[in-house]
């Protein structure tokens, strides 16, 4: 799609400009054929205002008055894509980007939402780069039949509340499912859906059990799926402990690794050892037989559900766990791509890798490397890791009724260098891949954060 960036300039002095009327660069308007004096519609985001526009030799801008800015939503400064389509005449200017955020924190001005606050920056950054806007909202400002969100936008070094149109797109990241599941959410969502056409991507939570019925259905990812269950009842342990000496049992709404047990059978005997992770630590019980391992955690199954998965004979570096990380993300065209695949190993006493757990990241061929694979091996398994990651992404597109424009994809390889799934996350974590509060990695913009405006600015078909 050609693309055209202007600059918003709010001003109050020039004598062309009224609360109808809007200044646009002759070059702009030549190039789009927009038609000078006489009224068409400006839309940006939900919000659509009758305009006239005049031509004026000034660089790449559009000029507007304070009283038709704030009717519209428009900030000074924007920079922003504009297009006009003579069959509607509508001059589109955008896209508007909205991020559904869990909470802010009007105390703590300089970081209002708290461990986001340095991505929502980031995001800002980005949109100004790429030509978009971009503002905040939390739960509260979420409302029924709304014609309008208050929200927060950053410039000029510090955070604004302001009142901005319906966004052309919005991006969910609201970090619990209590958010997500809020009524007055849920009806928002529904309504600028149904009403303004508004694109909503990771629009839900994904749990373990949803994810492994679902890529069942495709045979093409049966290699790989490890054997996986929604946990219900001790016959079900017992067939798995029947074909698979080591089992772990995961919440299926678990994150950082919380809550996770893993049950193996000691030797040849009937006595099993259970390793359960919880912000404490790791703890290991050992029982006499796979009955008593079932009593002590039956008390948990009435509170949370499991899912009960194959255990995989992954490899190691120095006896700790290798696995993992990649983020997949559909881009400018709308099509998934990956755009990183990071290792992660367990830290010591450990049997999860997450980074809160004292894992660390390491880069793929390092981690093979670790693990004892030829350069050549090496070679083909970070191929399969990458085939893997796009197949599991258009396998959750094709079989999950939601719309996602980033999965983080956690896969294993095991020593005979096949490549697992163990768990796919519709709200992978922005802090992951790069640290971002180094003094050299201040202001750098990650090519995670500008995929996702690149994939809104296709979406907002802008």
């Amino acid at each position: 799609m050609t693309r055209t960036k202007v600059g918003v300039s709010i001003q109050s002095t020039s004598i062309y400009l009224d609360d109808r009327t809007v200044v646009l660069s002759e070059a702009i308007a030549r190039k789009w054929k927009v038609p000078s004096n006489q009224m068409i519609t400006m839309r940006f985001g939900s919000s659509k205002q009758d305009v006239k526009v005049v031509t004026a030799a000034v660089s790449n801008s559009l000029r507007l008055d304070p009283s038709l800015a704030s009717k519209i939503g428009l900030q000074q400064g924007a920079r922003l894509n504009l297009h006009y389509k003579p069959t509607s005449n509508i001059m589109s200017i955008g896209p508007l980007i909205g991020v559904m955020i869990s909470r802010v924190n009007t105390s703590s001005p300089s970081r209002p939402f708290g461990a986001i606050t340095t991505f929502c920056k980031e995001l800002t950054n980005a949109c100004e780069q790429i030509g978009a806007s971009v503002c905040f909202f939390p739960p509260r400002e979420m409302r029924p039949n709304a014609t309008s969100i208050a929200a927060y936008s950053y410039a000029n070094g510090s955070w604004i509340k302001s009142t901005f149109p319906i966004p052309n797109v919005i991006y969910n990241r609201l970090t619990s499912r209590k958010y997500e599941n809020m009524a007055n959410v849920q009806q928002f969502m529904k309504d600028v859906k149904t009403r303004y056409g508004t694109e909503i991507f990771n629009e839900k939570y994904l749990n373990k059990t949803e994810v492994f019925e679902a890529l069942r259905k495709e045979s093409s990812l049966h290699t790989y799926l490890p054997e996986s269950y929604l946990f219900k009842n001790f016959q079900m342990l017992k067939s798995m402990a029947s074909r698979h000496s080591v089992l772990f049992l995961k919440p299926i709404t678990g994150s950082l690794g919380n809550g996770i047990i893993r049950i193996r059978r000691e030797g040849g005997g009937e006595a099993y050892t259970a390793h359960s992770t919880s912000l404490a630590g790791v703890r290991k019980q050992t029982f006499p037989s796979l009955l008593a391992t079932f009593q002590s955690i039956s008390g948990k199954l009435k509170t949370q559900r499991f899912q009960i998965q194959q255990g995989l004979d992954l490899i190691t570096t120095d006896g700790n766990p290798i696995d993992f990380r990649a983020l997949v993300q559909r881009g400018e065209t709308g099509k998934w791509e990956i755009t990183s695949i990071v290792g992660r190993i367990a830290g010591a006493q450990h049997f999860v890798s997450n980074l809160a757990r004292g894992g660390s990241l390491s880069t793929v061929p390092a981690a093979l490397a670790k693990a004892g694979f030829s350069t050549a091996t090496r070679n083909s398994i970070k191929q399969r890791l990458r085939k893997a990651s796009l197949d599991i992404a258009k396998g959750i597109e094709t079989q999950i009724p939601s719309h996602f424009g980033e999965l983080g994809i956690d896969l294993a390889v095991d020593r005979s260098g096949r490549v697992w799934l163990l768990e796919v996350n519709s709200k992978p974590s922005k802090d992951d891949n790069t640290a971002l509060n180094t003094d050299t990695n201040k202001n750098k913009i990650r090519p995670s954060v500008r995929t996702l405006v690149k994939y809104a600015r296709f979406l907002a078909k802008h």
